[in-house]
């Protein structure tokens, strides 16, 4: 069995009323020539093999939409299966996606066309496109079929893939690229700021230094120096090929077996603009977590840090927090949200008398625990931790499930009492490390949880 490939083609029916409509999909598979002592890998058109035939499209005809949040925000989504576009909650969103109606409409045999007063937007009835421009009439980008451009070698078009391994989805989204576009975004990432010509892997990972391509901080949004910006609206592993493979060429590998996209027109000030009021603005943190933080690896008793913040104070350093990393339990390392007994005499008078000095204390923690911690047990027995297929650990520790309600109120109950105690700060680190291949209290495996593990962790 092989990989089979479907090419957005042509627009079987479109109400520009509502945005919704049908796109049909062309089958192809991959297929070799052979010129020059050399062979090259190209598309050719596929047959259907599902039995019985009665039941199966050849050439599927599939949902999607085209919607608009603003005048300056288009929403496009596409279905990789024959079931209608939903509106769920998402926690990558701030709330419930707005609705725009200043977008004017007009048909024509080959096109349907919407314009704002910051742009336009062309369906192209077949061969399928979707085509951005500014107001100016400047073409931004459009979406990549077969044969776009004529070239020797075969891009990868808009299109999605049934993989012959789980018969599950994945979409590649392609939009073209102008000779010297400009790309900025991506998250927290190491590489070179302008990403054209790299390969951007949306992955939350460890990243072990700042040399690397790993980040702690995957987001998947860009912006273009071409008018345009992008949000890839899933919490599943993205890719995007900035031109790498093939220059001209936008390539946005999605993991989810669906594809919902936000495109936002304008300066990169706007975009900016749409994309936090779609996606959440954060709130202004208090003025000392500005200031500087003092720390290292790490305070270990009370005495040392009373010590260092004396220190600050008799040589006039400025400083608002004294932050205690992986050293202020017990055992270092061992997160229990305790504070030694041993080292630390009255955690409470020292978190009081520091901040009489003008100090917040902040506090490292993570949310795994190994056998050795008594919490090990605590979390296993209550069913707080994410488990794998089998109902067992995926790993050596166990990971509190954050999309758990009851696991997310048993953390916070933690947290609570060190909160009472005075501490300013909490440091919720090793957000990037949930388990792949768990399967969360969500309903949902680690392939959609994993990426998603920080933002709940933070929340909670």
């Amino acid at each position: 069995m092989e990989n089979i490939y479907f090419i957005g083609s042509k627009v079987v029916d479109f109400n520009s009323a509502t945005g919704q409509g049908t796109l049909e999909w062309d089958r192809y598979v991959r297929s070799t020539t052979l010129s020059f002592n050399k062979m090259d890998v190209t598309f050719a058109r596929g047959r259907s093999t599902e039995f019985p035939g009665t039941e199966y499209d050849q050439d599927p005809k599939l949902p999607f939409s085209v919607t608009f949040v603003s005048p300056r925000t288009v929403r496009l989504r596409f279905n990789t299966r024959a079931v209608p576009l939903s509106d769920g909650s998402s926690l990558m969103l701030a709330g419930p996606v707005a609705k725009d109606n200043s977008w004017k409409v007009k048909q024509t045999d080959q096109a349907i066309i919407y314009t704002s007063a910051f742009g336009q937007v062309r369906i192209i009835k077949q061969p399928w496109h979707i085509e951005f421009y500014d107001k100016a009439g400047h073409l931004l980008t459009r979406t990549q079929n077969i044969g776009d451009p004529n070239t020797f070698i075969t891009p990868i078009p808009f299109s999605f893939v049934r993989r012959a391994s789980d018969l599950s989805r994945r979409v590649a989204a392609t939009f073209q690229l102008q000779h010297d576009e400009k790309i900025f975004g991506c998250g927290e990432s190491f590489t070179g700021l302008n990403k054209r010509g790299q390969h951007v892997v949306e992955f939350a990972r460890d990243g072990m230094g700042t040399q690397n391509e790993y980040m702690y901080k995957p987001i998947p949004f860009f912006l273009s120096s071409n008018g345009y910006g992008m949000f890839v609206h899933t919490s599943a592993p993205v890719t995007f090929d900035f031109g790498k493979y093939y220059d001209a060429h936008n390539v946005i590998y999605s993991g989810d077996e669906n594809l919902d996209i936000f495109v936002f027109l304008g300066e990169p000030k706007d975009i900016l603009s749409e994309y936090t009021a779609l996606t959440g603005r954060s709130p202004v943190p208090p003025l000392w977590s500005f200031g500087f933080w003092m720390s290292r690896i790490t305070y270990k008793s009370e005495d040392e840090v009373r010590e260092v913040a004396a220190k600050l104070r008799q040589h006039k350093v400025p400083a608002d927090v004294i932050h205690l990393d992986t050293g202020w339990f017990e055992t270092d390392w061992r997160s229990n949200y305790q504070f030694s007994t041993s080292r630390f005499r009255d955690p409470a008078k020292m978190i009081a008398d520091l901040k009489q000095q003008g100090f917040h204390i902040s506090l490292w923690q993570y949310t795994y625990f190994t056998s050795k911690n008594e919490l090990f047990k605590e979390l296993v027995d209550k069913g707080y931790e994410v488990k794998n297929d089998g109902g067992a650990l995926p790993f050596e520790d166990a990971v509190v499930d954050m999309s758990n309600p009851e696991a997310v109120k048993w953390y916070q109950a933690k947290l609570a009492n060190l909160l009472k105690m005075g501490v300013g700060a909490i440091k919720a680190d090793f957000g990037e490390g949930a388990p792949l291949t768990g399967q969360y209290a969500s309903g949902r495996t680690g392939w959609y949880e994993h990426n998603l593990y920080p933002l709940r962790y933070n929340k909670a």
